[in-house]
């Protein structure tokens, strides 16, 4: 592809010499018929090294290279290039023999469906989408428009994906909730008959899972994105535009805001409520509502702000140990003088 055809396409500004583009790498990689990247500064010594046919750069950085296009923000530019040059992942067309559709499923005529997916009764597969194999669709699930199940991923009974959801493989729809009551004469199960709702571009890493609500339904707002490995309970509900990073646990009837971001390994307790535009720290531990827009981070979470202070002190403990203990030692000695002067006199 012509550098001058990306710029059109993107609508960047081109300085520079035109060229031959056939791919996508990094500063450091990228070779005569690559384009690049700067997103931060801190990589500004790459641009001097650089092999790269052509690099998107802020203007302010544009002389520092050969050829450039000018992007107010490279790094949402070269997202845009990359999706120029991708070619997707799967081959096949059309819909094999060896998926198994169940009489009472219906399936778009324009739907791809590889070999070995299956599909339940009552289930609809709506235009374009595409389901890869070892895909489970269960009863009375709804695929959207565009939808994307990579291998192995599992909708259970009751499941509805908006338009355009891409759900990557082995993530698990739909699976009871962790519902159990204990008893004297054991742990008694609470079936779980509520549903999984997600709206249009929803995005789902490998081997998450979000289970069906006890009554009612767990649910995602549209234009959410949800990591690898995340756990969502029973009934819970996340916001539109929300950012739900690796490993993150949220705990049952939890209500997460619009436009929240969820930072690895976070976890937090059922029953409360983040507000919009809330973030939540790496590691947090989250154990009561947060108010909208509030930054929290640590375990207990507590306000970014306060979070930020206690790890400073938390780092001088130590040193703050060795102190106290020769306070206290010079406190000792200071009594036993006042003792003995006391004694004496």
């Amino acid at each position: 592809m012509k550098l001058s055809a990306i710029a059109e396409a993107l609508g960047l500004e081109l300085r520079g010499g035109d060229c031959e583009i056939d791919g996508v790498n990094t500063l450091e990689n990228a070779g005569p018929t690559e384009i690049s990247f700067l997103g931060n500064a801190k990589y500004l010594h790459a641009l001097e090294t650089t092999k790269a046919g052509a690099v998107i750069v802020r203007a302010d950085h544009a002389d520092q290279v050969g050829t450039a296009l000018i992007a107010e923000s490279p790094y949402l530019a070269i997202a845009g290039v990359a999706q120029l040059f991708d070619r997707g992942q799967g081959s096949f067309s059309g819909q094999s023999e060896l998926a198994h559709v169940h009489p009472e499923a219906t399936v778009d005529e324009s739907a791809t469906i590889y070999p070995f997916a299956y599909i339940g009764a009552g289930s609809k597969v709506e235009s374009g989408a595409k389901l890869f194999p070892g895909v489970y669709i269960g009863e009375n699930c709804t695929v959207g428009q565009g939808t994307v199940l990579y291998p192995n991923v599992v909708l259970m009974e009751g499941v509805t994906l908006g338009n355009q959801v891409t759900i990557h493989a082995g993530t698990v729809l739909g699976a009871d909730g962790f519902g159990y009551v204990p008893t004297p004469q054991g742990i008694y199960k609470v079936p779980q008959i509520g549903r999984v709702e997600v709206g249009d571009n929803v995005e789902i890493g490998s081997n998450t899972s979000m289970d069906r609500a006890s009554l009612g339904s767990t649910s995602v707002g549209a234009g959410t994105k949800i990591d690898n490995l995340c756990q969502i309970a029973h009934n819970v509900h996340i916001g539109a535009n929300s950012l739900i990073v690796a490993q993150v646990g949220i705990s049952g009837s939890t209500k997460i805001g619009n436009g929240c971001i969820l930072a690895g390994q976070a976890g937090i307790v059922g029953h409360i409520t983040l507000g919009d535009g809330c973030r939540v720290g790496a590691q947090s531990g989250v154990g009561k509502d947060v108010p909208p827009g509030q930054a929290v981070g640590g375990s207990p979470a507590t306000p970014e702000n306060l979070y930020r202070r206690q790890t400073v002190l938390h780092n001088k403990l130590p040193q703050m140990a060795r102190r106290l203990k020769q306070l206290e030692k010079e406190m000792a000695a200071l009594k036993a003088e006042l003792g003995k002067g006391e004694a004496d006199a």
